[in-house]
């Protein structure tokens, strides 16, 4: 499917895709995540209010409602929005939007469950211009509304993330639970603009607190891409596609904690450009891939408080 920022879930046997199309988001249903693309396309939003450009919806399946969070505004008004409803491809409520703590420009927000509490996890700036994409996250006390402070978890300040900047990036986040039970937020580095753009991972150590900075530990470069030298020792580049990045795991319901068991692939969309092609936004395409937990891999990092290497689960990507 031509486009970028896939999501998609399973529910039951049907997989739910949703996407930003003519000036609002639809959902396509099928019976596998590849037939999603040629599935019939179900408007379930429309900008009417002019909200500006909309970006990246995510698509997840909490308390018995469809839920579609989404970025709409233009420059610095970007703010993140939720619509819900109890069917897939219809009946979808109002925009609303998500309080969260700061009200700082935010894209790429996404909930998740961890430890018994609701979260939410997203790229947004420090302040009201744009000088880097930082990932926060922030306790939710419902759907739609944050409660206490936001906090950092990762800025693009190591050298594989600052191949391409002006500005330098972390977006795109992507909770998961490992095998472990530790938490990942798997998340896009390098400008989209790029064929840097790349896949990397946040791993919280065991018994880690999430909103603590120095408890997260951060793959030693991607995990997914196609520059070669910002690659994670042990991590090859892509062969097929360059600059793949702001991908989804495909989880039931969306469920982060519904991830595979050691060894098992699952499978993810992705999106990227077919080498041989110029990289341009306009000429990115979802591309199918899969994904397998990677024991026993050392995340290292120096000069910080604590303990200097972590040993737990990354991810290996393919193709």
């Amino acid at each position: 499917m031509g486009g970028a920022d896939p999501s998609v879930i399973k529910v039951g046997s049907l997989y739910v895709a949703a996407k930003s199309v003519d000036g609002g988001i639809a959902v396509r249903t099928a019976s596998t995540p590849e037939a999603v693309a040629t599935a019939p396309k179900h408007q379930v939003w429309q900008d009417t209010a002019n909200l500006g450009e909309v970006w990246a919806p995510e698509i997840v399946h909490h308390d018995g409602q469809y839920r579609i969070y989404f970025a709409a505004g233009r420059g610095a008004a970007h703010r993140m929005y939720h619509i819900s409803s109890p069917n897939p491809t219809s009946g979808y409520s109002a925009a609303v939007k998500v309080a969260l703590p700061g009200d700082k420009w935010a894209i790429d927000g996404v909930p998740f469950t961890f430890g018994g509490q609701r979260w939410f996890v997203w790229s947004g700036w420090s302040g009201d211009t744009n000088v880097e994409q930082n990932l926060y996250v922030a306790r939710m006390s419902s759907p739609t509304a944050s409660t206490g402070s936001r906090y950092i978890i990762s800025q693009p300040r190591e050298p594989w993330e600052r191949v391409v900047g002006n500005p330098y990036i972390n977006e795109a986040p992507q909770p998961i639970v490992d095998p472990s039970g530790q938490l990942h937020v798997v998340y896009s580095a390098n400008g989209s603009w790029s064929d840097k753009y790349c896949i990397a991972d946040l791993r919280l150590r065991a018994g880690g607190d999430p909103t603590y900075v120095w408890d997260w530990y951060k793959s030693n470069g991607c995990l997914f891409g196609s520059y070669a030298p910002s690659m994670m020792t042990g991590w090859t580049p892509t062969v097929n596609v360059n600059g793949p990045g702001h991908h989804t795991f495909i989880l039931p319901e969306g469920d982060v904690n519904a991830g595979p068991p050691s060894g098992n692939r699952f499978p993810i969309l992705f999106h990227a450009v077919a080498k041989g092609t110029p990289y341009t936004w306009s000429n990115r395409s979802w591309y199918s891939g899969t994904a397998v937990w990677w024991s026993n891999t050392t995340y290292r990092r120096a000069n910080v408080p604590g303990s200097t290497t972590n040993v737990g689960y990354s991810l290996k990507f393919f193709e």
